[in-house]
């Protein structure tokens, strides 16, 4: 057995039944992450935390009372709160920063007895689609290491695609799961709205963001939203009906449960802009896909986006507004990222006709999307426009050329935070460029609200048909 191989389930099988202990799995971690500086994984170690939470690990399985994901290692994005941790956020100006208590999925996630063995890295306020914090190493695929895991959970990725940890937290709010996930080769699944709770004391606000994991497995991505799907009291946004997971019971037996057949639009369009330079192994990914998925007797079809650039503008006011919204000083205000100050700049122009106008418009977009594709049941693009982009091609001088250069990055991730509805990238395709074997996603999003479960049966069969790999490890490809 090799611990760094095994899924989340496998491992917490292994602990559970006294193969391994979850303290050597802890050692095990601690030397994948010395062994991997190069992915730039993690912001901080969180050494007295999970030394703790192994002990307790192992004295349950003594016990014979082991929780579900005892002793499975599982770090934490560092945008999220945990208690007693730092909380900086990629940011300079909150070095130092320490959370005083734990976000609601975190305190789910120690309570299924995962052991949180770090925070892992993210750009400022995780506003980019690429990971170069201000402070602590930016996040690289181990795929090319010179190349970006993605953003903004790109540190999860990172460290889940390496073999540092089986599955890491994470977080999307226009793709922060799946952009990574296409960028390391890893399984990025975005829940509905209302799905995953930001409780008990974080606020849903516009509902672009929601929390989630990065794994290596489609089943790892389905138990462990089993896991973070805990309503707390008090929640703006509910779970939508989802039959599949009715008659299935859990997320996990769902995604061992063939699904139907279905209907699936391909989708070539970019959706928040009018064009794209379309790398064509970017768009075999989606075609491999499609082909994975007509062998599997599922019909697939050529579809148009539904909705013009312009009215995926109304994404920009909820996300400027969120920008602008942060607290900073006038001191602040001159030590952020250029990105951060331009969207500050636009949110503070905003009248509240403007957002009120930008509400509406997200609803009215919504609403084109149901109808425009009304006639399939899920929509099928890759889940960017080209490879793992090199820093300099995204993070730029300008912030406003910055966030242009993003959206062409991933022009379809996005749109799914605005309808609300599930969206998984899977990895499976791979191609060399300039040399290197790169990973490339292809992204599936539900049309109708509660298709989680049925979006991880679907991925689930793909993932037996069409198995990808496992573990890349850092500069094996480089050079």
């Amino acid at each position: 057995m090799i611990i760094h191989e095994l899924s989340a389930l496998d491992l917490a099988r292994a602990i559970a039944s006294g193969e391994v202990s979850a303290a050597e799995v802890l050692a095990h971690t601690r030397s994948r992450i010395d062994a991997c500086p190069e992915v730039g994984a993690f912001a901080h170690v969180t050494a007295d935390r999970a030394d703790r939470e192994a002990r307790a690990a192992d004295q349950r399985v003594e016990e014979g009372a082991p929780l579900p994901f005892d002793g499975v290692p599982l770090p934490i994005k560092d945008a999220t709160a945990v208690a007693g941790e730092p909380w900086e956020q990629g940011a300079a100006i909150l070095v130092g920063n320490v959370a005083e208590e734990d976000e609601g999925v975190v305190t789910l996630l120690a309570e299924a007895g995962t052991v949180m063995v770090g925070k892992t890295t993210a750009p400022e306020f995780s506003f980019p689609a690429y990971t170069e914090p201000e402070i602590g190493p930016p996040a690289r695929t181990p795929w090319d290491v010179r190349r970006t895991a993605g953003g903004s959970s790109g540190g999860a990725a990172a460290a889940v695609a390496a073999g540092i940890v089986p599955a890491a937290h994470g977080s999307d709010g226009g793709g922060s799961l799946r952009i990574p996930s296409a960028c390391c080769g890893t399984v990025g699944f975005k829940a509905s709205r209302g799905v995953v709770s930001p409780g008990p004391r974080g606020v849903s606000g516009s509902g672009l963001t929601t929390h989630g994991v990065i794994t290596r497995t489609v089943e790892d991505s389905a138990a462990l939203l089993d896991v973070l799907a805990h309503p707390w009291p008090g929640e703006t946004y509910h779970p939508p009906r989802d039959a599949v997971l009715e008659r299935a019971g859990s997320y996990l037996a769902a995604s061992r449960q063939s699904t139907g057949l279905l209907k699936v639009g391909l989708l070539l369009d970019p959706l928040n802009v009018d064009d794209v330079d379309l790398h064509p192994d970017a768009e075999e990914a989606a075609l491999r896909l499609a082909g994975t998925l007509e062998s599997l007797g599922h019909s697939v079809r050529t579809v148009h986006r539904p909705f013009t650039p312009r009215d995926w503008e109304a994404f920009m006011p909820l996300w400027t507004s969120a920008a602008a919204a942060i607290p900073l000083t006038a001191e602040d205000e001159g030590n952020v990222t250029e990105l951060t100050r331009w969207l500050r700049e636009q949110g503070k122009r905003l009248s509240a006709t403007d957002l009120g106008s930008a509400v509406n418009a997200v609803q009215a977009l919504t609403r084109k999307a149901a109808l425009g594709w009304a006639d399939v049941d899920v929509i099928l693009s890759p889940t960017l426009s080209g490879p793992p982009a090199f820093p300099g091609e995204l993070k730029l001088p300008d912030g406003g050329e910055d966030f242009e250069a993003q959206k062409r990055f991933t022009p379809w991730a996005s749109t799914w935070n605005l309808t609300g509805n599930a969206s998984i990238s899977l990895p499976v395709h791979r191609a060399v460029v300039d040399g290197v074997e790169l990973p490339f996603g292809a992204m599936l999003g539900a049309v109708k609200p509660g298709g989680d479960a049925l979006l991880l049966s679907l991925a689930s069969d793909v993932e037996k048909a069409d198995p990808w790999p496992s573990i890349r490890e850092p500069m094996a490809s480089a050079g």
